[in-house]
């Protein structure tokens, strides 16, 4: 049977990217035969007020689901948080795994993994869970003739991770919301890549307005759009509606939720947007 993919990381080093991104290195067991691929997500869990280390249950015996079920009904209070990340990048030599943290609100209106982020430091201890490779997926960026990348501070880390894995040659264009000059970023890449900084101040519609302001380039594209919820689906109305890009075309993720968090239950447009993902998954019949 399969083990449960989760294991306590450790925080090896700590460095501030940009005034609202921190870049942490983690090691720990599992890391040396680790799944990879560009915009991999996993799991992180977060100990609660008075934990050194985040309370994890039994494997249960490689079942996913009857760890999660245990998972669930651990005391609320010692349960930890759990929060997507995107893996950055990992070292298959040092058995490490680097994960970039955007810096959210203020001390009192911030999130657990925000708070966390804040003030963690080499030695501290989270949890991971995940990735697996029954769950990788591979970008079909060859079935187009260039490549629109959109997001907001928290699609930057998947995004880099796309763009550095960018073929030669590939035609990509990329379009990112953050809050000001101090907050861009520079990425290595061997595609022809043009990036289209958009600095918000504040504003909820900037990301949707700079990109129907595209020139785009002629041919067909694949899209790729994360961020918060609202602006994606924004985003994927414009494509599909307005420029006529096929839905097959387009991979979406919602991060976050403007004033709810992941503990939150879905709203009518999450199951949505999660039944279409689901959908687009499935192989064609016939």
């Amino acid at each position: 049977m399969t083990a449960v993919p989760v294991a306590l990381i450790q925080v090896t080093d700590v460095r501030r990217l940009t005034p609202h991104m921190v870049r942490f290195t983690f090691a720990g067991d599992g890391l040396d035969d680790f799944p990879t691929w560009p915009d991999q997500q996993l799991k992180l869990l977060f100990p609660r007020p008075g934990q050194r280390a985040p309370r994890l249950p039994d494997a249960a015996d490689g079942d996913a689901m009857r760890w999660y079920q245990a998972y669930l009904a651990l005391p609320e209070d010692e349960r930890p948080w759990m929060r997507s990340y995107t893996v950055r990048s990992h070292d298959p030599v040092r058995h490490r795994i680097t994960v970039d943290f955007v810096l959210h609100g203020t001390t009192e209106t911030a999130g657990p993994a925000t708070r966390w982020a804040a003030s963690a430091a080499v030695g501290d201890t989270l949890a991971r869970y995940g990735p697996a490779a029954e769950y990788a997926r591979a970008l079909p960026l060859d079935r187009a003739d260039w490549v629109l990348l959109a997001g907001d501070a928290t699609a930057l880390p998947a995004l880099g991770s796309l763009v550095e894995a960018l073929p030669a040659g590939t035609r990509a264009l990329a379009c990112v919301e953050v809050p000001g000059p101090a907050d861009e970023q520079r990425f290595t890449t061997r595609a022809d890549l043009t990036m289209r900084w958009v600095h918000t101040d504040g504003r909820g519609d900037a990301l949707p307005a700079a990109v129907r302001a595209l020139t785009f380039p002629p041919g067909t594209v694949f899209a790729w759009l994360a961020g918060e919820a609202g602006t994606v689906r924004a985003l994927r109305r414009h494509l599909v509606g307005e420029r006529g890009i096929e839905k097959q075309q387009i991979d979406f993720s919602g991060y976050w939720r403007r004033s709810l968090t992941q503990d939150d239950a879905p709203t009518e447009e999450d199951l949505a947007e999660a039944r279409e993902r689901l959908a687009a998954a499935r192989p064609p019949q016939g």
